[in-house]
Protein backbone atom coordinates (compact mmCIF):
# COMPACT_ATOMS: atom_id res chain seq x y z
CA UNK A 1 0.00 0.00 0.00
CA UNK A 2 1.34 3.38 -0.76
CA UNK A 3 2.76 5.62 1.97
CA UNK A 4 0.41 8.44 1.20
CA UNK A 5 -2.24 7.06 2.58
CA UNK A 6 -1.09 6.87 5.90
CA UNK A 7 1.73 9.53 6.45
CA UNK A 8 0.52 12.78 7.78
CA UNK A 9 2.00 16.01 8.07
CA UNK A 10 2.75 15.54 11.16
CA UNK A 11 4.78 12.43 10.27
CA UNK A 12 6.71 14.88 8.00
CA UNK A 13 7.34 17.16 10.53
CA UNK A 14 8.72 15.21 13.22
CA UNK A 15 10.76 13.78 10.80
CA UNK A 16 11.93 17.19 9.33
CA UNK A 17 12.42 18.24 12.96
CA UNK A 18 10.09 21.72 12.10
CA UNK A 19 6.69 22.54 13.16
CA UNK A 20 3.60 21.91 11.29
CA UNK A 21 3.16 25.03 10.48
CA UNK A 22 6.45 25.50 8.88
CA UNK A 23 5.72 21.81 6.67
CA UNK A 24 2.66 23.54 5.96
CA UNK A 25 4.46 27.07 4.26
CA UNK A 26 6.69 24.52 2.49
CA UNK A 27 3.73 22.79 0.69
CA UNK A 28 2.02 26.06 -0.25
CA UNK A 29 5.17 27.52 -1.26
CA UNK A 30 5.32 30.36 1.53
CA UNK A 31 8.87 32.51 1.56
CA UNK A 32 8.83 32.85 4.94
CA UNK A 33 10.85 29.85 5.77
CA UNK A 34 14.41 29.11 5.32
CA UNK A 35 16.44 27.67 2.76
CA UNK A 36 17.76 24.91 4.88
CA UNK A 37 14.35 24.34 6.48
CA UNK A 38 12.80 24.25 3.08
CA UNK A 39 15.22 22.00 1.78
CA UNK A 40 14.75 19.65 4.67
CA UNK A 41 11.01 19.71 4.94
CA UNK A 42 11.24 19.13 0.86
CA UNK A 43 13.69 16.14 0.91
CA UNK A 44 11.54 14.41 4.27
CA UNK A 45 8.42 14.85 2.07
CA UNK A 46 9.84 12.95 -0.54
CA UNK A 47 11.20 10.39 1.29
CA UNK A 48 8.33 9.35 3.16
CA UNK A 49 5.96 9.75 0.12
CA UNK A 50 3.99 12.53 1.59
CA UNK A 51 1.07 13.69 -0.68
CA UNK A 52 -1.33 15.98 1.33
CA UNK A 53 -5.09 15.77 0.99
CA UNK A 54 -6.53 18.81 -0.75
CA UNK A 55 -10.16 17.61 0.96
CA UNK A 56 -8.72 17.18 4.35
CA UNK A 57 -6.74 20.83 4.37
CA UNK A 58 -10.09 22.65 3.00
CA UNK A 59 -12.02 20.92 5.73
CA UNK A 60 -9.08 21.79 8.57
CA UNK A 61 -8.73 25.66 7.11
CA UNK A 62 -12.17 26.38 6.22
CA UNK A 63 -10.91 26.93 2.81
CA UNK A 64 -12.35 25.80 -0.62
CA UNK A 65 -8.67 25.01 -2.15
CA UNK A 66 -10.95 26.68 -5.05
CA UNK A 67 -8.04 29.71 -6.98
CA UNK A 68 -10.33 31.92 -9.72
CA UNK A 69 -8.64 33.44 -12.68
CA UNK A 70 -10.28 36.31 -14.21
CA UNK A 71 -9.87 36.74 -17.90
CA UNK A 72 -11.17 39.24 -21.19
CA UNK A 73 -8.57 38.29 -24.01
CA UNK A 74 -9.45 37.17 -27.23
CA UNK A 75 -6.33 35.75 -27.85
CA UNK A 76 -6.55 32.22 -27.14
CA UNK A 77 -2.43 31.25 -27.66
CA UNK A 78 -2.28 33.66 -24.65
CA UNK A 79 -5.30 32.80 -22.44
CA UNK A 80 -4.51 29.00 -23.01
CA UNK A 81 -0.83 29.44 -21.57
CA UNK A 82 -1.74 31.54 -18.47
CA UNK A 83 -4.10 28.77 -17.54
CA UNK A 84 -1.74 26.10 -18.06
CA UNK A 85 0.52 27.98 -15.72
CA UNK A 86 -1.84 28.48 -13.44
CA UNK A 87 -3.02 24.97 -13.12
CA UNK A 88 0.49 23.55 -13.19
CA UNK A 89 1.24 25.45 -9.61
CA UNK A 90 -2.22 24.26 -8.53
CA UNK A 91 -2.05 20.77 -9.25
CA UNK A 92 0.90 20.45 -7.41
CA UNK A 93 -0.13 22.19 -4.37
CA UNK A 94 -4.08 20.53 -3.83
CA UNK A 95 -5.95 23.63 -5.25
CA UNK A 96 -8.03 23.84 -8.42
CA UNK A 97 -8.59 26.47 -10.53
CA UNK A 98 -11.70 28.06 -11.61
CA UNK A 99 -11.83 30.68 -15.01
CA UNK A 100 -14.56 33.44 -15.19
CA UNK A 101 -14.94 35.44 -18.28
CA UNK A 102 -15.36 39.47 -17.69
CA UNK A 103 -16.02 41.54 -20.02
CA UNK A 104 -13.59 44.80 -19.99
CA UNK A 105 -15.56 48.18 -19.74
CA UNK A 106 -19.04 46.88 -18.87
CA UNK A 107 -20.50 48.70 -16.40
CA UNK A 108 -21.11 46.13 -14.06
CA UNK A 109 -18.09 44.88 -14.52
CA UNK A 110 -16.62 45.23 -10.39
CA UNK A 111 -20.23 43.63 -9.14
CA UNK A 112 -19.78 40.72 -11.56
CA UNK A 113 -15.90 40.11 -9.80
CA UNK A 114 -17.61 40.29 -6.61
CA UNK A 115 -20.79 38.19 -6.99
CA UNK A 116 -18.46 35.55 -8.60
CA UNK A 117 -15.80 35.73 -5.25
CA UNK A 118 -18.67 35.09 -3.27
CA UNK A 119 -20.89 32.81 -5.11
CA UNK A 120 -17.67 30.54 -5.96
CA UNK A 121 -15.99 30.36 -2.47
CA UNK A 122 -12.49 30.44 -4.20
CA UNK A 123 -9.70 31.41 -1.61
CA UNK A 124 -8.06 33.90 -4.24
CA UNK A 125 -8.09 35.52 -7.44
CA UNK A 126 -5.46 36.09 -10.31
CA UNK A 127 -6.59 39.24 -12.55
CA UNK A 128 -5.34 39.28 -16.38
CA UNK A 129 -4.89 42.16 -18.22
CA UNK A 130 -6.99 43.90 -19.59
CA UNK A 131 -9.40 43.42 -16.37
CA UNK A 132 -6.30 44.21 -14.01
CA UNK A 133 -6.45 47.20 -15.15
CA UNK A 134 -9.60 48.38 -13.77
CA UNK A 135 -8.56 50.19 -10.28
CA UNK A 136 -12.36 49.57 -8.38
CA UNK A 137 -11.43 45.53 -9.00
CA UNK A 138 -8.57 45.48 -6.41
CA UNK A 139 -10.29 47.77 -3.99
CA UNK A 140 -13.84 45.69 -3.94
CA UNK A 141 -11.87 42.60 -3.38
CA UNK A 142 -10.26 44.06 -0.55
CA UNK A 143 -13.36 45.01 1.18
CA UNK A 144 -13.92 41.34 0.70
CA UNK A 145 -10.63 40.41 2.17
CA UNK A 146 -9.49 38.08 -0.87
CA UNK A 147 -6.52 37.82 -1.73
CA UNK A 148 -5.58 38.79 -5.65
CA UNK A 149 -2.47 39.02 -7.59
CA UNK A 150 -3.18 41.33 -10.81
CA UNK A 151 -0.82 41.06 -13.59
CA UNK A 152 -0.41 44.64 -15.74
CA UNK A 153 1.37 46.29 -17.85
CA UNK A 154 1.74 48.83 -15.06
CA UNK A 155 1.80 49.36 -11.54
CA UNK A 156 -2.07 49.47 -10.35
CA UNK A 157 -2.81 49.93 -7.05
CA UNK A 158 -4.70 48.32 -4.37
CA UNK A 159 -3.78 44.00 -5.21
CA UNK A 160 -1.82 42.04 -2.68
CA UNK A 161 0.45 40.93 -5.07
CA UNK A 162 1.00 42.75 -8.54
CA UNK A 163 2.82 41.42 -11.69
CA UNK A 164 3.83 44.23 -13.91
CA UNK A 165 5.20 43.40 -17.03
CA UNK A 166 7.56 45.81 -18.84
CA UNK A 167 6.13 46.55 -21.89
CA UNK A 168 7.02 50.06 -23.00
CA UNK A 169 11.04 49.24 -22.84
CA UNK A 170 10.52 46.19 -24.85
CA UNK A 171 8.52 48.14 -27.37
CA UNK A 172 11.46 49.94 -27.26
CA UNK A 173 14.03 47.26 -28.26
CA UNK A 174 11.92 46.42 -30.99
CA UNK A 175 11.95 49.85 -32.42
CA UNK A 176 15.71 50.21 -32.14
CA UNK A 177 16.04 46.57 -34.11
CA UNK A 178 14.09 47.94 -36.96
CA UNK A 179 16.38 51.75 -36.68
CA UNK A 180 19.37 49.41 -37.03
CA UNK A 181 18.35 47.45 -39.69
CA UNK A 182 18.09 50.83 -41.61
CA UNK A 183 14.14 51.64 -41.74
CA UNK A 184 13.12 54.96 -41.73
CA UNK A 185 9.56 54.66 -42.69
CA UNK A 186 8.21 52.84 -39.99
CA UNK A 187 4.30 52.47 -39.03
CA UNK A 188 2.57 50.61 -36.20
CA UNK A 189 -0.97 48.79 -35.55
CA UNK A 190 -1.61 49.41 -31.97
CA UNK A 191 -4.25 47.18 -29.65
CA UNK A 192 -7.14 48.91 -27.99
CA UNK A 193 -5.78 52.30 -26.59
CA UNK A 194 -8.21 52.01 -23.71
CA UNK A 195 -5.66 48.99 -22.65
CA UNK A 196 -2.59 49.83 -20.48
CA UNK A 197 -0.64 48.01 -22.66
CA UNK A 198 -1.44 48.84 -26.04
CA UNK A 199 -0.48 52.54 -24.94
CA UNK A 200 2.66 51.41 -23.08
CA UNK A 201 3.93 49.89 -26.33
CA UNK A 202 3.15 52.54 -28.83
CA UNK A 203 4.81 55.04 -26.37
CA UNK A 204 7.77 52.82 -25.54
CA UNK A 205 7.84 52.51 -29.53
CA UNK A 206 7.18 55.99 -30.24
CA UNK A 207 9.83 57.37 -27.77
CA UNK A 208 12.63 54.82 -29.22
CA UNK A 209 12.03 56.18 -32.76
CA UNK A 210 11.92 60.17 -31.51
CA UNK A 211 15.45 59.19 -29.86
CA UNK A 212 16.79 57.87 -32.90
CA UNK A 213 15.26 61.18 -34.49
CA UNK A 214 12.32 59.32 -36.66
CA UNK A 215 8.97 60.63 -36.02
CA UNK A 216 5.84 58.72 -36.11
CA UNK A 217 3.72 60.34 -38.51
CA UNK A 218 -0.10 60.18 -38.10
CA UNK A 219 -0.97 58.51 -40.91
CA UNK A 220 1.28 55.47 -39.65
CA UNK A 221 -0.45 55.01 -36.62
CA UNK A 222 -3.39 52.55 -36.54
CA UNK A 223 -5.39 51.36 -33.94
CA UNK A 224 -6.48 47.41 -33.87
CA UNK A 225 -7.87 45.38 -31.44
CA UNK A 226 -5.33 42.78 -30.71
CA UNK A 227 -7.54 40.45 -33.10
CA UNK A 228 -7.15 39.24 -36.82
CA UNK A 229 -9.75 40.86 -38.53
CA UNK A 230 -9.45 44.47 -37.66
CA UNK A 231 -5.52 44.04 -37.82
CA UNK A 232 -5.86 42.63 -41.86
CA UNK A 233 -7.86 46.09 -42.13
CA UNK A 234 -5.40 47.92 -40.63
CA UNK A 235 -2.52 46.42 -42.52
CA UNK A 236 -3.96 46.87 -45.49
CA UNK A 237 -5.04 50.30 -45.48
CA UNK A 238 -1.21 51.01 -43.96
CA UNK A 239 0.22 48.84 -47.46
CA UNK A 240 -1.64 50.93 -49.73
CA UNK A 241 -0.47 53.96 -48.76
CA UNK A 242 0.95 56.26 -51.94
CA UNK A 243 4.03 55.79 -49.55
CA UNK A 244 3.96 53.04 -47.74
CA UNK A 245 6.14 51.66 -44.33
CA UNK A 246 9.17 49.88 -44.79
CA UNK A 247 8.27 47.68 -41.40
CA UNK A 248 5.75 47.50 -39.43
CA UNK A 249 5.51 47.11 -35.51
CA UNK A 250 1.78 45.14 -34.94
CA UNK A 251 1.59 45.39 -31.59
CA UNK A 252 0.80 41.46 -30.75
CA UNK A 253 1.33 38.31 -32.57
CA UNK A 254 -1.97 37.63 -34.51
CA UNK A 255 -2.53 41.20 -35.49
CA UNK A 256 1.54 40.33 -36.77
CA UNK A 257 0.23 37.48 -38.52
CA UNK A 258 -2.66 39.48 -40.19
CA UNK A 259 0.16 41.94 -41.28
CA UNK A 260 1.75 38.79 -42.86
CA UNK A 261 -1.35 38.32 -45.09
CA UNK A 262 -2.10 41.58 -46.42
CA UNK A 263 1.92 42.22 -47.30
CA UNK A 264 1.13 38.12 -49.19
CA UNK A 265 -1.82 39.05 -51.34
CA UNK A 266 -0.18 42.70 -52.44
CA UNK A 267 2.72 40.42 -53.75
CA UNK A 268 5.00 41.97 -50.85
CA UNK A 269 8.30 39.80 -49.81
CA UNK A 270 8.43 39.93 -45.94
CA UNK A 271 11.17 40.58 -44.95
CA UNK A 272 12.07 41.92 -48.33
CA UNK A 273 10.19 44.65 -49.04
CA UNK A 274 8.64 45.26 -45.89
CA UNK A 275 10.18 44.07 -42.07
CA UNK A 276 6.97 42.90 -39.53
CA UNK A 277 7.43 42.12 -36.48
CA UNK A 278 4.62 41.13 -33.17
CA UNK A 279 4.28 40.98 -29.37
CA UNK A 280 4.24 38.53 -27.19
CA UNK A 281 6.02 35.33 -28.79
CA UNK A 282 2.86 33.06 -28.57
CA UNK A 283 2.93 29.80 -30.37
CA UNK A 284 2.01 31.83 -33.48
CA UNK A 285 5.30 33.40 -33.63
CA UNK A 286 7.14 30.27 -34.80
CA UNK A 287 4.44 28.41 -36.85
CA UNK A 288 3.61 31.29 -39.38
CA UNK A 289 6.33 31.37 -42.47
CA UNK A 290 8.37 33.35 -42.61
CA UNK A 291 8.70 33.60 -38.83
CA UNK A 292 7.75 36.13 -36.72
CA UNK A 293 10.42 38.23 -34.97
CA UNK A 294 8.83 39.11 -31.78
CA UNK A 295 8.92 40.40 -28.05
CA UNK A 296 8.56 37.12 -25.88
CA UNK A 297 6.37 38.02 -22.83
CA UNK A 298 7.23 34.80 -20.54
CA UNK A 299 3.60 34.12 -19.76
CA UNK A 300 4.24 30.25 -18.79
CA UNK A 301 6.57 31.73 -16.07
CA UNK A 302 4.59 34.81 -14.89
CA UNK A 303 1.52 32.42 -14.69
CA UNK A 304 3.84 30.42 -12.30
CA UNK A 305 4.78 32.80 -10.07
CA UNK A 306 1.47 34.64 -9.78
CA UNK A 307 0.20 31.35 -8.45
CA UNK A 308 2.64 30.76 -6.62
CA UNK A 309 2.48 34.32 -4.85
CA UNK A 310 -1.20 33.83 -4.37
CA UNK A 311 -1.09 30.82 -2.69
CA UNK A 312 1.93 31.71 -0.03
CA UNK A 313 -0.94 34.96 0.61
CA UNK A 314 -3.99 32.43 1.10
CA UNK A 315 -1.60 29.94 3.40
CA UNK A 316 -0.39 32.73 5.31
CA UNK A 317 -2.93 35.54 6.35
CA UNK A 318 0.23 37.39 8.08
CA UNK A 319 1.15 38.19 4.37
CA UNK A 320 -1.05 41.32 3.71
CA UNK A 321 0.98 42.18 0.66
CA UNK A 322 4.47 41.61 -1.66
CA UNK A 323 6.56 44.03 -3.16
CA UNK A 324 5.60 44.53 -6.66
CA UNK A 325 7.50 41.88 -9.27
CA UNK A 326 8.54 43.26 -12.65
CA UNK A 327 9.43 41.07 -15.41
CA UNK A 328 11.88 42.08 -18.19
CA UNK A 329 11.29 41.06 -21.53
CA UNK A 330 13.07 40.42 -24.68
CA UNK A 331 13.30 40.73 -27.92
CA UNK A 332 13.16 37.55 -30.45
CA UNK A 333 14.81 38.05 -33.78
CA UNK A 334 13.63 35.85 -36.83
CA UNK A 335 12.64 35.82 -40.29
CA UNK A 336 10.36 38.71 -40.45
CA UNK A 337 12.27 41.24 -40.29
CA UNK A 338 15.18 42.86 -42.44
CA UNK A 339 17.64 45.52 -44.23
CA UNK A 340 15.14 48.06 -45.12
CA UNK A 341 14.79 48.17 -49.12
CA UNK A 342 16.83 50.70 -51.31
CA UNK A 343 14.49 52.90 -52.98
Amino acid sequence: MSNYRTTTISDVAQAAGVSIRTVSRVLNKSPKVAAASRARVEKTIKQLDFRPSSRARALASGRSSLIGVVQDDPNAHVIGEFQRGIVDVCASLGYELVVHPAQFGAATLSADIENFAIRSRIDGLIILPPISEVASIPLTLSRLNVPAVGIAAVRVPGYAGALISEERAAAALLADHLVALGHRRIAIITGPLSFYSANEREQGFRGALEGHGIALPHRYVAEGDYGFATGYARACALLDLDEPPTAIFASNDITAAAAIKAAYERGLAVPGQVSIAGFDDSDIASIISPALTTIRRPVLSMAHEATERLIAMIADPEIRRMPDYRIALSLIERQSTGPAPRD
